[in-house]
């Protein structure tokens, strides 16, 4: 039981090693080798300049990079999930429409309900250009 608790204590040390040389050079885990002979060396490396030391002595040896090298594609562009620019026209519509019911709605009280609805059916046909067209209209209506 002893023994593989020590054991287990050995490694998570060369782990915090292994992720110290990773660290200093740059690199993955998976390129740090230890040797077994020198181990003890390595366990007693403190600082990235102790790290440096061991890689340049051969006690710590980095693996070259495995895999292919990347071939560029065909110059296509796969654009994807682009959202389309919303038109121009329709959304000066829309913030004209809602500013245009808002104050239909806020004069509700003083207009009636059957011109409120004569009012919003024509800011829906664009016939009031902006809030002065329809303040004029309400004033004419009262």
């Amino acid at each position: 039981m002893q023994e593989k608790a020590k054991l287990k204590k050995h490694k998570m040390n060369l782990r915090n090693k292994k992720e110290l040389t990773a660290r200093t050079f740059g690199i993955g885990k998976k390129r740090i080798v230890f040797i077994e002979s020198r181990k003890d060396e390595i366990k007693e490396a403190i600082t990235k300049q102790d790290i440096r030391d061991l890689v340049a002595n051969g006690a710590i040896i980095i693996k070259n990079i495995k895999g292919r090298k990347k071939i560029e594609k065909r110059g296509r562009k796969h654009l994807g999930n682009v959202r389309k620019k919303v038109n121009k026209r329709k959304k000066e519509y829309v913030i004209i429409t809602r500013k245009l019911r808002g104050y239909a709605e806020r004069t509700a009280s003083q207009i009636g309900k059957e011109n409120l609805k004569k009012i919003r059916k024509k800011i829906k046909n664009r016939e009031f250009k902006n809030k002065m067209d329809i303040k004029k209209y309400v004033e004419d209506l009262s």
